[in-house]
């Protein structure tokens, strides 16, 4: 007798189809599992055997072998042992193979019945309903991610002994549509500091008003103390508010890196990795070629503070990404593609002990030392960061007297960004289209520029020496200040702004 389940396994940011074949003869009693599968999945013999016998259903005394179709994908992970289970359950005549048809499973079981959480739960029901799969059984604690991905039928399991009832038409499961959304939190809602509590430094305010209004890369440069990580920090409270589809990619990402199983992400990441961080852990890979730091900071900040302490490695490895908004892991059994489209904000101070230029403290590095400590920011990296800005220490006169208990600046920055953010959609025609994210060819067929900005561009391109990449960045840098200033057209004043946060 054969039986056949199926089932889908997250696969890098997509899923695979898997067929969980089962046959049973006559023989010595044995447990097989066979078709590429690690360690992870033929442990599961003695979590299925186990969850079943508890969930006081028996396990047949003969020979039971399982099949993992196709058998030239390699498969990891716990995700079949529910799966598996019921192929057991229809083997032994416990269910029919009618009661399974149509139907998609995945889980990890407990050995006593529990059916356990899993990650990239998105992927699995997103893939099941693109195979034509009419319904989708889950573990329960999986059901609200589950909810981001409409027009399928999906529904919790809590036990093996619920799951047996339901197909049997005994018992009804919740469904991903009926459950009940927790409200999202207010637009208004803050966590960190804001723009209000950050005394001085007006300069730094704007650039950062532009870099996150037009999603463009940006470097704060300067002394210690200056605001330079309260100004970053800051930023994740100016972000924009997730779209639907922003929410589901986001999500997706922290359920596969194991960081979020039961809850969707409602706001925009702010991911601040150690100067110590390994390049894998940044970029992405291991074992499982799970995402890294570049990815779980996709539609918000990677924040790389003092820029220039991370190993050279990590540092050249986001050049890539930092172009192609996307990065490809690679391991000898598999290869995922992530997307990484992020906002770089990231510090530097001018000398390694800060202190350059400085005239309340001397500083004590040698010019061999400062020249080492900048190369570290390699030229093609640099030329990828939208916009420099030098912050100069607050003087401590300046640092008195009381904080207003209100966000009044804040507000209007935000609302300024917001706006210049409706111009970006109206004027692409989607969301998530920011004016970083043209090309050089979209920039000369889309953007427009007085005489007068076009006449000053050529003679600062000379000037300055910009390559192709500065050139186009300085103009799309541009864009966003006009539409932060709601013009139609790039003006000279506009362009003029933008030069000043081309120099190194």
């Amino acid at each position: 007798m054969i039986s056949k389940i199926h089932a889908v396994v997250p696969y890098g940011f997509e899923g695979k189809l898997v067929e969980v074949e089962g046959d049973m003869n006559r023989g010595l009693p044995a447990f097989n599992i066979v078709g590429m599968a690690n360690k992870t999945i033929s442990e599961a013999k003695e979590r299925v055997r186990s969850a079943i016998v508890n969930s006081e259903f028996s396990f047949p005394d003969k020979k039971v072998t399982i099949n993992l179709a196709p058998a030239d994908l390699p498969k990891d992970g716990s995700y079949l042992d529910l799966p598996i289970a019921l192929s057991v359950l229809v083997l032994s005549g416990q269910l029919l193979r009618s009661d399974t048809r149509g139907k998609a499973f995945v889980g990890e079981l407990s050995l006593d019945g529990e059916v356990k959480p899993i990650r990239g739960i998105i992927n699995i029901v997103e893939t099941a309903k693109e195979a034509g799969y009419g319904e989708i059984y889950v573990p329960l604690r999986n059901l609200s991610q589950a909810t981001l991905v409409s027009g399928v039928n999906v529904y919790g399991v809590a036990t093996l002994q619920e799951l047996f009832l339901a197909l049997k038409g005994q018992l009804i499961l919740p469904m991903a549509s009926e459950v009940e959304k927790a409200p999202e939190e207010a637009n208004n809602s803050l966590s960190g500091p804001i723009l209000d509590h950050i005394r001085g430094q007006q300069m730094a305010k704007r650039a950062m008003e532009i870099a996150i209004a037009g999603h463009h890369n940006i470097l704060i440069s300067g002394p210690p103390g200056a605001g330079k990580t309260l100004l970053a920090k800051a930023a994740a409270n100016l972000l924009p508010e997730l779209t639907k589809e922003e929410k589901i990619d986001i999500t997706k990402l922290y359920s596969i890196a194991g960081l979020a199983t039961d809850e969707i992400i409602e706001r925009r990441p702010f991911r601040n990795p150690h100067h110590t961080a390994s390049a894998i852990s940044v970029i992405g890979g291991g074992a499982m070629a799970i995402p890294g730091e570049i990815s779980l900071a996709h539609k918000g900040i990677l924040f790389l503070d003092e820029i220039p302490e991370f190993q050279r490695p990590v540092l050249e490895a986001l050049r890539q990404p930092l172009e192609d908004k996307v990065i490809s892991v690679s391991r000898a059994n598999r290869k995922s593609n992530y997307p990484a489209d992020f906002m770089l904000v990231a510090t530097m101070n001018p000398c390694p002990c800060g202190y350059l230029g400085d005239p309340t403290h001397e500083c004590k590095c040698t010019e061999t030392q400062i020249q080492n400590y900048r190369k570290k920011l390699s030229g093609p990296l640099f030329d990828r960061i939208d916009m420099n800005v030098v912050v100069e220490k607050v003087e401590n006169k300046d640092l008195r007297g009381v904080l207003s208990d209100g966000s009044h600046e804040h507000n209007v920055v935000k609302n300024t960004i917001t706006e210049a953010i409706a111009r970006q959609k109206a004027r692409y025609g989607r969301d998530g289209m920011y004016n970083s994210s043209l090309s050089s060819f979209e920039v000369s067929q889309i953007l427009k520029l007085e005489p007068a900005a076009e006449k000053l561009l050529a003679q600062a391109s000379e000037q300055l020496n910009l390559s192709a990449r500065s050139y186009f960045k300085t103009i799309k840098v541009a864009q966003t200040i006009a539409d932060l200033d709601a013009s139609d057209l790039i003006l000279a004043k506009h362009l003029a702004e933008a030069l000043t946060f081309r120099r190194r």
